[in-house]
Parts: structure tokens; C-alpha cells; sequence
């Protein structure tokens, strides 16, 4: 009876008094919002430099992961869905592939000379999980006290978060020359974030903070130059290279606030209605530097409808898991206090993509695909479906 007394007292010291929940002002930027949700702590741990470290740990985590998903994943192909070549024999014009090619992985042929094409992508993303741990659910513990004799913690603090990103991405690229492309892109980003902070206590819920907030605008534009090195009957070979540049809002999780560039080795066999493509690239500055290897291939089922499956595998340097790590309290004996901690740098993320191009009239092509994560590195959604638009001239 006596222990039974001492750790209900115990359990007593760590729960502070609960006031009323604090609620984030709209006006502040999303990563404010983050911040506030992060930091804003009930759970009484003693140790407040340990709670502070871990806490900008866990908003850098979800900033990171958050701007790596907005401003370094792949834009959509440079390449046009229609490509042309002279025919010396009959001296016109005329379709250099069968297929309209994939959505990411790049192909080797250029648009040709005098040949420009644009268009636009939209697509929404529900991010649902951060790496292994669910977001929307409440079970995203931050910080726990726990006896070491229970199975379970008996003071914890938990995150439910609600992102949502919709980008609407304006494309476009024109052949310089038979082997020289150049092109860029502008994505427009909506971004909005819902989230709450609750302190559980013996199966008790106190709500403790609460924000959202929402930004919109330009993120990193992208310039773009392809340069076809050869071509064969059996296939052709290029080089890429990308800049992006700082134009979106960093405070927003707009853009990364620093220049990135990417180079990239492309190869492609195109014969008849089947194109097969392989991309490897690197990609330095920006939110991380990354190593991105990816393939693809795309059949033309019909001549105006074409298929294709993507793989897209890239390192990123600076990408971090959380989890959570166990320390003793410095001030009740037999209680472990548990905080949500970042791991090494470094994660691999992989997704497949498939999709359908139609050409509806003329040289517009219609396209649709869906993007699934095949690992749960970072911040994922189950799945990412995008519309797409081109117009080749």
C-alpha cells in the first residue's frame, strides 16, 4: 500500500497544472506553426536542456522532410510527348517515337530544332506518415515518462498533424538544335497544416496546444538544358542539367532558401511502340544533396495512348528519422523519461509510378498517373495522384 502511495505521488510531481489550450495565432508562418506545436511541452521532464534539444531536433526532422518533399522531389519530364525528326529521304517532318514517353525519368532525344512544347501539372498530396510513425492519428509521441516496471508510459505527449500540399506546376521547352533542349518549370504551392498537441495522463486527454496555418505561392523555379551526346538505331545517350533557384518562401516551407543543382546521365532504347529509359544522376546545394537513380517503361498500346511504369530511387544526405530514445529521470527513481530524437542523416527513398498518356486531338496530350511509396522514408502519402496537360508546336 505504501509503494502504491509513493508512486502515485511520484506520477503526481510530473503532471503539471493544466490550463486552458493554447491555440497558435493563422497569421504565423508553417513553420512557426511547427515550432509551436513541437515546443509547446506539458509533460514535466527535469531536464529542460535535454527537452529543448530534443524538441528543435523533432521540428528540423518534419521541416526537413516536409521541404524535401516540396522543393527537391522530380519535376516532370522536360521531354515533350511528341518528338520530330527530318526524314532526309522525303524531307518533311515526321514522329520520332511511337510512344509519348513516361512522366519523371527523362528520355535521350531532344525536342528537335524549332520544336516547343508546354504545359502544366497539378497534384495533391495528403502526407500521412513520418517515416514509420503515423501523423493523423495521435500516435506520434514526442515525450513520455514511464516506470520501468509498466508496459506502457503513464504520461505522454502526442502530435496530430494534417498536412496538405497542392502544387500546380507550369512547364516548358523548346529545341535549340536537334541535340540542344533547354526548358524550365514554375511550380505554384498551396500548403496547409492543421495540428494539435495532447497530453495523455493515465488515459486522461488534455488538449494542450492547437495551430494551423497556410502559405501559398511560387516555389523553387527550374531551369533546364538537355544535350543529346549520340544516337544509334538501338538507342540514344544525353546529359541534363537543372538549377533550381530560391524563389520560393523558406519561412512557408515554399523553398529550400538556397540554390540546388543536378546533372544527369540519361539513356534510352525506343523501338516501335516500347521505350525503355534509365536515368542516374547527382544533385548538390538546395535542402540536401542526393544520389537519384530511376527507370522506366512505356509502351504505345494504341497510337494515341501510350502506358508507362516509373521507379525513382534517390539518397538523400540530409533527411532524418525520428524515434524515440529512453533516458532516466533525474529526479524520480524508476521512471524513464522517452523523447523523440533524430537518427543519422541519410535516407533512401524509393516510389513507383503509373500512369496513362492520351493524345486527345492534334498534339495535346492528356495525362494521368499515380505516384506510391514503396519505403516509408520521410513524409509520405499513400498515394499522390496528378493531372497533367501538354501542348507540342
Amino acid at each position: 500500500m505504501t509503494a502504491f502511495f509513493f508512486r502515485a505521488s511520484a506520477a503526481a510531481l510530473l503532471v503539471c497544472a493544466f490550463a486552458a489550450p493554447s491555440t497558435a495565432q493563422t497569421q504565423q508562418t508553417v513553420g512557426d506553426i511547427i515550432d509551436f506545436l513541437v515546443t509547446n511541452q506539458a509533460v514535466q521532464t527535469g531536464d529542460f536542456e535535454r527537452d529543448r534539444a530534443a524538441a528543435e531536433a523533432a521540428r528540423e526532422a518534419i521541416s526537413r522532410a516536409l521541404l524535401v518533399n516540396l522543393t527537391s522531389v522530380p519535376l516532370a519530364s522536360s521531354s515533350s510527348g511528341f518528338l520530330y525528326r527530318l526524314n532526309p529521304q522525303l524531307g518533311t517532318m515526321e514522329r520520332a517515337t511511337q510512344s509519348f514517353g513516361s512522366f519523371f525519368v527523362e528520355r535521350a532525344l531532344t525536342a528537335g530544332e524549332g520544336q516547343a512544347s508546354f504545359g502544366f501539372s497539378a497534384f495533391i498530396a495528403t502526407f500521412d506518415r513520418l517515416g514509420g510513425l503515423r501523423l493523423r492519428d495521435g500516435s506520434l509521441i514526442t515525450v513520455a515518462n514511464q516506470f520501468r516496471d509498466e508496459s506502457a508510459p503513464f504520461d505522454t505527449e502526442a502530435l496530430t498533424l494534417r498536412l496538405r500540399s497542392t502544387t500546380l506546376t507550369l512547364f516548358g521547352s523548346v529545341g535549340v538544335t536537334d541535340r540542344l533542349e533547354i526548358g524550365g518549370a514554375l511550380p505554384l504551392v498551396n500548403l496547409s497544416l492543421e495540428g494539435e498537441r495532447v497530453n495523455v495522463y493515465r488515459g486522461d486527454p488534455f488538449m494542450q496546444a492547437s495551430g494551423e496555418a497556410s502559405a501559398s505561392g511560387v516555389g523553387d523555379a527550374a531551369v533546364r538544358a538537355k544535350f543529346m551526346i549520340a544516337r544509334t538505331a538501338a538507342g540514344s545517350a544525353a546529359v541534363a542539367a537543372e538549377v533550381r533557384l530560391p524563389t520560393g518562401d523558406q519561412d512557408n516551407l515554399l523553398g529550400a532558401g538556397a540554390t540546388a543543382w543536378r546533372f544527369l546521365g540519361i539513356g534510352s532504347f525506343e523501338r516501335g511502340r516500347l521505350t525503355l529509359l534509365g536515368n542516374g544522376g547527382l544533385g548538390f546545394g538546395g535542402v540536401s544533396n542526393e544520389v537519384t537513380l530511376a527507370g522506366a517503361a512505356a509502351v504505345a498500346v494504341r497510337p494515341r495512348v501510350t502506358v508507362s511504369g516509373e521507379l525513382l530511387v534517390r539518397r538523400v544526405s540530409e533527411l532524418q528519422e525520428l524515434e524515440l530514445i529512453a533516458q532516466p529521470h533525474p529526479a524520480i527513481g524508476g521512471v524513464d523519461t522517452m523523447r523523440l530524437l533524430s537518427g543519422t542523416p541519410g535516407a533512401t527513398l524509393a516510389s513507383a509510378v503509373a500512369g496513362i498518356k492520351w493524345n486527345v486531338s492534334g498534339t495535346l496530350v492528356l495525362a494521368g498517373h499515380a505516384a506510391f511509396p514503396l519505403v516509408r522514408r520521410g513524409l509520405t502519402a499513400t498515394i499522390t495522384p496528378t493531372f497533367a496537360l501538354e501542348y507540342t508546336f
